[in-house]
């Protein structure tokens, strides 16, 4: 079975993709080669690293980076985390681009109180991100075979 090259794209790179990153790679090394980047990278956000250790998957050694810096690799799929990023994905010529959106935990959590508080939105998206990353890649190939 061919392993997939797939780059998690979202605005800053700081939470969602390199979120689905980490969990790509350790729910599914065996099919996926996951990359992250962001179209404005902001840093890693210490909350996303925090929410990751807690599934025993450990992403603080990520670095944020800019899309172009991937610019070299061809990658199978390239899939949109938001719509910003989605509005302003560059041309991977030979890949295919999806879009599958997920709230940004640092605006979700925005007017909690505690840290605790933030930790349960960061929990929340982290979550639905593992339950979508847990789909791939056949989630890729039943969206790219509709027709919209």
């Amino acid at each position: 079975m061919k392993i997939l090259k797939i780059l998690f794209l979202c605005t800053g790179n700081s939470c969602r993709s390199q979120m689905a990153e980490g969990l790509a790679r350790h729910l599914k090394r065996d099919e996926i080669e996951a990359y992250s980047a962001g179209t404005e990278p902001k840093g890693l956000n210490p909350l996303a690293v925090e929410v990751m250790q807690e599934l025993g998957i450990d992403i603080a050694g990520h670095q944020s980076k800019h899309v172009k810096e991937l610019g070299n690799i061809s990658f199978d799929y390239v899939i949109t985390l938001c719509g910003s990023a989605h509005e302003s994905c560059p041309l991977f010529r030979g890949s295919k681009v999806m879009h599958f959106g997920f709230e940004d935990p640092p605006k979700l959590a925005a007017n909690a109180k505690s840290k605790q508080e933030q930790l349960v939105f960061y929990r929340q998206v982290r979550d639905q991100i593992r339950d979508f990353v847990l789909q791939l890649p056949q989630i890729l190939s039943d969206k790219g075979s509709k027709k919209g």
